[in-house]
């Protein structure tokens, strides 16, 4: 099994759909968040720590990624170089572009907002897990749990976790509505069309050759 951050395959390739994924996933936060109609469940968590407090969205997500990687210790998970980067770029990157979108806009062009958002998401998505740099500390928050109680299933543990904090964020002053059931709905389909289309092959050599899409058709 490849050692997570290895880079010595494609590293040129890897490191700049690294990045391009995880500056897209906060260009899809900020995009959801000026829509107005309902963030994932993650966000609306972090928007109702920056409603709170008075820190930025960004910054907000920054700090609780930053939490939950400490959590990976007990759990014995090992992060990568996509597994940092996510906590830092993507906070940068909501930031930044929430200062750029116009606010208070007509129902219709939020609409749009919101459904570019939840399509770049999946992009982004695909994008940052397609690169094998380490996965999200959220995800492996998530896979570290079932690890630690194999007779769990991923979706359980993961609807558990997002339940848990979309209902803390709403009781904090997140935006939680039909934008969060739209996501919700789509990111799944989304990331699974993505992903694949994104996956950097693994290199091969004479004893585990690659198999092309093409091949399993």
């Amino acid at each position: 099994m490849a050692v997570i951050g290895n880079l010595r395959h494609r590293p040129v390739r890897r490191l700049t759909q690294l990045y391009v994924g995880l500056v897209l996933y906060g260009v899809s936060m900020a995009l959801m968040i000026r829509s107005e109609l309902g963030l994932n469940p993650w966000d609306v968590f972090h928007q109702g720590l920056s409603r709170q407090t008075g820190i930025s969205v960004g910054t907000a997500s920054i700090l609780v990624g930053a939490v939950v990687l400490l959590l990976w210790i007990p759990l014995r998970q090992r992060p990568g170089l996509g597994t940092v980067s996510n906590v830092v770029v993507i906070g940068l990157a909501v930031d930044a572009t929430v200062a750029l979108l116009p606010e208070d806009l007509p129902l219709l062009a939020r609409i749009c907002m919101l459904v570019t958002g939840i399509v770049a998401n999946g992009v982004a998505t695909g994008l940052y897990l397609g690169a094998d740099l380490g996965p999200g500390p959220r995800d492996g928050l998530m896979t570290g749990l079932v690890a630690r109680r194999p007779t769990s299933s991923v979706r359980l543990v993961r609807t558990g976790i997002e339940v848990t904090v979309l209902a803390l964020g709403w009781l904090l002053g997140g935006t939680a509505g039909i934008g969060t059931v739209a996501y919700a709905l789509a990111i799944g389909p989304l990331a699974q069309l993505f992903t694949p289309l994104f996956t950097v092959p693994p290199r091969s050599t004479p004893d585990t050759p690659v198999v092309t899409l093409a091949e399993l058709r």
